[in-house]
């Protein structure tokens, strides 16, 4: 056996006397809340104690930690199974008094809260439906004081998978409640002195813990660790591990909207007829997650009902954590570099804050044969970029659900090794995203060509296989990880390659230029993925089939990429529509080099095929006209990092 030892998990301790105290949940309960539906409140839940009995000896599982991950792998059980289910929580107030960060998520984890979780009613009534993410830059040349100014990226239709900005202090709330009306769930708040003794083989495993000033010792087929960053379970096994991320985040909440089209000094009517209407349309660009970027850096600005979200995200390398240490700070930084928010920002009251420093880590396992896992921030974490937190939590919870239902020990133990690969590599295939390539947030053209790559691939591999429900299917995921692997090694030459352009064109500055308006699927690659939402209901064979299909997709845009890199930097624009060198140009070796590109390109033969370019004209008429520069004297660009691991291939 192992040992688990007690722990102080180091958040946040809180101020409010206990009012939230056992929470079980019984006919009494169930009866209060089909009466009341305007939501949970901690002050509801604690005056409704269970009649069941609190010194229940024996759960099937036992979860730590009542955050998201926790919340949903409850209810998600819960719905799947007739398994009883223990949920402990250090916290006293669930949801807790301050407000929780982590509210926009994107297309897996849409689905899995709003189908999945049948959650769709909860999250219409209470939380805004997000309009994309969009992502602004400021022209050089330009005023940049209205919003009018920014050059801008997007898709401006609505995602086919509804997404969701959310208010996480509300769903959670949600999912507690409606966990609670099941007799099967057994909820304890402000525990204490937790401690666990992990089993072996057929043995149970042992958890104890101090409750209402009360010893009580339980016996568990499955602890799942979801105690977010306390990581009370890999602590004590020491699985945490370090990854090649350093960024940091500094967040705070407003009291109200802050409507980034309102940012402008241009009277109401000029503003409703401004002629960027015609590319942009009319949906409230504030419904996005908003975007403002800069080299290494990015600043959200995210709309909940009744106060607004915002925060800065940041490369450590390139901006002090110090000086970004505060909300205040943040502000002053950010009126510097985006003087568009000097119009409201400064009016509007903090009502709460937070910042991680360094926020970034992986783990060495997170799911065992031994029936223990762990999901959410208790294991793995990249960047809040993209919004790839609550995907993983979706995807995890998942496949956790399907360790915990198979009964079969052989058979458990297989798929304990197959999810394993499978967690560790939808995981670490986020990492280039955010460890090579995180400075081409400072350029529009070389972030629009990192960002419709990483969607492209993220609906075809991602969204794509989750809606199919198939992650939990061994006859797909074995076929699929061979796929994946092969995907990790183009991903990661194509984020050195953008970078390492990206570094060639900073040393070559526009000096003006008019803002750009670019929708990431006039890109051909992004738009056919898309499609991929629409095919449901495919046999494990039949998505592998389609999959491969896709991959002649995914490597199509990265040709694109490649070949239009080379036409810029050997400013030869026929090359964008030579035939040899879109065939032959080598995806897995890509180095950027101008010489040797050069070199390379001297011998290749005239003939034409129009094809790739057609894949990226909208991209190429944008963007074309203003990366051809004077040449200066020449620079040496250093490369970019390369990752020791390829995203999606584990190394023996």
């Amino acid at each position: 056996m192992s040992k688990v030892s007690s722990i102080q998990d180091g958040r946040r301790s809180q101020t409010r006397p206990q009012e939230c105290k056992t929470v079980t949940s019984s006919i009494l309960l169930e009866q209060f809340w089909r009466i009341d539906l305007s939501g949970p409140t901690t002050k509801d839940l604690s005056s409704h104690e269970s009649t069941a009995s609190v010194a229940s000896h024996y759960y099937d599982v036992v979860i730590l930690g009542a955050g998201l991950a926790g919340l949903t792998l409850a209810r998600q059980l819960l719905m799947n199974s007739d398994k009883r289910i223990l949920l402990l929580e250090k916290r006293s107030h669930i949801p807790p008094p301050h407000q929780k960060v982590g509210e926009s998520n994107v297309q897996v984890q849409g689905y899995y809260l709003g189908k999945v979780l049948d959650l769709e009613e909860h999250l219409q009534r209470e939380h805004y439906m997000k309009y994309n993410l969009r992502f602004y830059w400021t022209p050089p040349g330009q005023k940049n004081t209205n919003y009018e100014d920014y050059s801008q990226s997007y898709i401006r239709y609505l995602s086919n998978v509804p997404c969701y900005q959310l208010d996480r202090n509300k769903i959670e709330g949600e999912l507690l409640r409606l966990n609670c009306q099941d007799p099967r769930f057994t909820f304890h708040a402000g525990v204490s002195h937790l401690d666990v003794v992990l089993a072996k083989s057929n043995g149970s495993h042992s958890v104890s813990f101090t409750f209402e000033n009360r010893s009580n010792q339980i016996q568990a087929d499955w602890v799942v660790d979801t105690s977010g960053r306390a990581k009370f379970l890999a602590r004590r096994l020491g699985l945490t591990k370090s990854n090649p991320i350093r960024h940091g985040s500094t967040f705070f909440w407003v009291d109200g909207l802050l409507n980034i089209e309102k940012l402008t000094d241009l009277p109401q009517r000029e503003r409703l007829l401004h002629k960027n209407h015609n590319k942009l349309g009319h949906v409230p660009a504030w419904l996005a997650t908003n975007h403002f970027c800069g080299e290494g850096y990015w600043f959200w600005v995210i709309p909940l009902q009744g106060k607004t979200s915002l925060g800065l995200v940041y490369d450590n390398e390139i901006i002090s954590p110090d000086a970004v240490s505060s909300p205040e700070k943040v502000i002053e930084w950010v009126f510097k570099e985006h003087p568009v928010f000097l119009h409201n920002l400064a009016k509007q009251k903090i009502i709460d804050q937070g910042l991680y420093r360094d926020f970034s880590y992986d783990c060495q396992q997170t799911i065992s044969a031994d029936r223990w896992a762990l999901a959410g921030e208790a294991g793995r974490f990249t960047d809040p970029l993209y919004s790839p937190g609550g995907d993983l939590i979706s995807l995890y919870n998942t496949l956790i659900t399907d360790a915990i239902l198979t009964q079969d020990k052989g058979t458990l133990a297989i798929k304990a090794r197959l999810y394993e690969l499978l967690m560790w590599a939808l995981y670490e295939a986020y990492v280039p995203s955010y460890a090579v390539s995180y400075e081409v947030l400072g350029d529009q053209e070389c972030f629009a060509m990192k960002y419709t790559w990483e969607l492209t691939v993220y609906f075809t591999f991602y969204v794509f296989p989750f809606i199919n429900q198939l992650f939990t299917d061994t006859v797909f995921v074995v076929p699929y990880l061979d796929l994946f692997a092969r995907l990790g090694v183009l991903n990661n030459n194509l984020q050195n390659f953008i970078t390492s352009y990206y570094r060639w064109k900073k040393a070559r500055p526009v000096s003006s230029r008019d803002p750009i308006f670019f929708d990431f699927t006039s890109l051909e690659p992004l738009k056919k993925s898309e499609e991929l939402f629409y095919e449901v209901g495919l046999s494990a064979p039949e998505a592998i089939k389609m999959l491969k299909h896709s991959m002649t997709n995914v490597e199509k845009l990265a040709r694109f990429i490649a070949v239009y890199i080379y036409s810029v930097v050997l400013e030869d624009e026929d090359l964008i529509s030579n035939k040899q060198l879109a065939e032959t140009v080598k995806l897995d070796d890509l180095r950027f080099d101008p010489e040797a590109m050069r070199a390379e390109c001297r011998s290749l033969e005239t003939t034409k095929d129009p094809k790739l370019a057609k894949t990226g004209a909208n991209f190429i008429a944008q963007f074309r006209q203003v990366t051809v520069h004077d040449r200066p004297a020449r620079v040496t660009i250093p490369s970019a990092p390369v990752l020791s691991i390829a995203a999606g291939a584990k190394s023996a």
